[in-house]
């Protein structure tokens, strides 16, 4: 006797949108740019506090309406 085999049944699709403002490991994956790169961007200046970024519960949100502004300005 052999077991009969069932269909596989697909796992649901589920599309995230992000929030406006998300967390630093969100952000690389967002953005492209490692946790590094993104600390040193608020360390040295270059992302500014209430611009591209707030703190928020004792972390670092990252603005990505700011982060896209910034970087159509780099490329531009």
């Amino acid at each position: 006797m052999t077991p009969k085999t069932q269909p596989a049944i697909a796992a649901p699709q589920v599309v995230v949108t992000p929030s406006r403002y998300v967390t630093i490991d969100l952000a690389v994956h967002i953005t492209g740019f490692s946790r590094r790169a993104i600390e040193g961007k608020i360390a040295r200046g270059v992302w500014l506090l209430g611009r591209q970024y707030k703190k928020a519960d004792g972390g670092i949100l990252i603005d990505i309406k700011e982060y896209e502004k910034w970087a159509e300005k780099a490329t531009a």
